[in-house]
């Protein structure tokens, strides 16, 4: 992937608050907390969105947690830009209601899928970016969707920590 795509940016979808903290729609963000632990970044606040700084192989990268709310994420393409951070730099990491509990893939381009988060960034710049889809089920009843992964997990936290660190080592090798 890497000979196509220079990544200098994780964007982790999910939504601010304590409400949705724990929660399938916040996978993304709970993905970099972990990144950010383990790599000894640390938080601040700039422009709607927590950023990071992190070196891993002596190579910078920045972690982004947009705080717009997941239907308004692609707004943070704009600080990007400026910053020199194109699309084609991102690998952007979200909740993925088609894929059963645990299944991760890397995906580039293509559409929302009735994603909002990734409906934004598209918005706000085209599909021309890398992602990290990560499987968390879906209801059986599609008009529950909405309260399904805005709601805390069903899975226990070790299985909500093994799709973390599953994620975490496909970004890795993704990477490097």
């Amino acid at each position: 992937m890497k000979q196509f795509f220079e990544i200098k940016a994780l964007v982790g979808l999910g939504n601010p608050g304590p409400t949705f903290f724990y929660t399938p729609h916040n996978i993304g963000f709970l993905i970099l907390d972990k990144l950010c632990e383990i790599y000894q970044g640390n938080w601040s606040d700039d422009h709607n969105m927590q950023v990071a700084t992190i070196f891993i192989d002596d190579k910078k990268y920045f972690l982004i947690k947009p705080q717009t709310f997941m239907n308004n994420s692609g707004e943070v393409l704009k600080y990007l830009q400026k910053r020199g951070i194109k699309q084609e730099n991102l690998f952007v990491i979200h909740d993925e209601i088609d894929f059963p509990f645990n299944k991760v893939s890397i995906k580039i381009g293509g559409s929302a899928r009735g994603h909002n988060g990734l409906r934004s960034l598209i918005a706000h710049g085209g599909d021309n970016f890398l992602r990290l889809r990560c499987g968390v089920g879906r209801p059986d009843n599609p008009a529950d969707v909405g309260n399904f992964v805005t709601k805390k997990f069903q899975e226990s936290p070790e299985q909500v920590n093994d799709l973390i660190n599953k994620s975490i080592k496909i970004i890795l090798e993704t990477i490097k």
